[in-house]
């Protein structure tokens, strides 16, 4: 009888410890289940909430100034709307269409910004300053120094061509260029003889400028001829402006304008159009010649529009982040060197103030 006692006892304990065995086996499956349930479930929800952080933007206008031709400018930029998407996703953007224009004149897209009609504007300091109550500055660019930076335009002559330098800078020269005609070439065999210009040399000759809130076509050199001759540009006899730099150079090829007023590097922008599309038969610069340097002028600006329904600043960071991105590839360079722009620093408001009191300057010219 006790013999039979201890066989039941030891079978029902070995049932107890089974038992035991497979509850806790149960709560631990349960309990694994509950948690890759519960990790499943904040997966879920964080994944939802990264969805929904992303905001979607139908349409970004975005739009160029006119400084090259605009079919060319058009045709550069193309892989910039891809670029742009692809960027401004990972930061919360999700822009279905990228559509880039080219304003018929600087100011087109300076009063596109001011309307809220065009939302990113690719323009020069001196269009930011006059459309700064519609337009905000985000980025300046940069740019390749030149192997030539002086004051004196002789020195310029002596040293070409002109040739970029690995130097990165946030500022660069206008220059005033004289032409193969006729009289183009005596002014400047004047200024390469170490001769002084005088009023009636610039005021005798056929000028090429460009729209009025150009840095490098207009308000810079306009403020050269008032600093050097107490002139106004206006005062020129003989001043034809013009809707690109490429119609410019054009026109200083064919003689039709005797020197016009440019950005520093744009002979070497022109060099192969020179021959090629112009029909010239010497090269650019043995046919043209620097008589007029200004003080550097700073870089361009991508400003936003202030009154565009898509712009607030987390937007705007964003598109700062975006173009620094694409400014640091190879294939963001490619684009953006239409330009002459190397990459992409954020901006203030107040790096332009130097081109407030230019254009102030130029506003009491006008007065006058």
């Amino acid at each position: 009888m006790r013999k039979v006692l201890s066989v039941l006892l030891a079978g029902s304990m070995a049932a107890s410890v089974l038992a035991g065995c497979g509850s806790k086996e149960a709560a631990e499956t349960t309990a694994v289940t509950e948690s890759a349930a519960e990790a499943a479930s904040e997966s879920a929800k964080e994944s939802a909430e990264t969805a929904k952080e992303v905001k979607t933007i139908d349409t970004l206008q975005v739009a160029f100034v006119p400084s090259r031709e605009p079919e060319e400018i058009v045709t550069v930029t193309e892989p910039l709307k891809d670029m742009l998407k692809q960027e401004l996703l990972p930061l919360g953007y999700d822009v279905k269409n990228v559509n880039i224009t080219v304003g018929t004149n600087y100011e087109a897209v300076g009063e596109g910004l001011t309307a809220g009609t065009i939302d990113v504007g690719f323009i020069p300091g001196g269009t930011y300053v006059l459309y700064d109550d519609g337009a905000e500055v985000i980025l300046t660019a940069t740019r390749d120094g030149l192997s030539i930076d002086d004051d004196d335009p002789k020195v310029w002559n002596q040293n070409k061509p002109t040739e970029a330098s690995d130097q990165q800078v946030t500022f660069y020269r206008a220059l005033m260029i004289a032409g193969p005609s006729e009289a183009g070439r005596a002014v400047a065999a004047k200024v390469n003889n170490g001769t002084e210009l005088s009023w009636e040399d610039f005021d005798g000759l056929n000028w090429g400028i460009m729209s009025p809130t150009s840095s490098a076509g207009y308000i810079y050199p306009a403020l050269w001829i008032q600093q050097r001759f107490g002139k106004n540009i206006t005062d020129l006899s003989h001043a034809v402006q013009c809707d690109s730099y490429g119609t410019a150079f054009a026109r200083l090829a064919q003689g039709q304008i005797d020197v016009l007023c440019t950005y520093a590097d744009a002979r070497r922008d022109n060099a192969e159009k020179w021959q090629k599309e112009y029909a010239m038969t010497n090269s650019i610069w043995d046919d043209t010649d620097v008589i007029g340097v200004t003080p550097g002028i700073y870089n361009d600006t991508i400003s936003v529009s202030r009154t565009s329904a898509v712009m607030d600043d987390d937007f705007k960071a964003a598109l700062q982040q975006a173009f620094i991105n694409i400014g640091k590839t190879d294939a963001g360079k490619d684009v953006i060197k239409i330009y002459s722009h190397k990459g992409y620093e954020i901006a203030k408001d107040s790096d332009y103030d130097s081109e407030r009191e230019a254009q102030k300057i130029i506003q009491e010219l006008r007065a006058k």
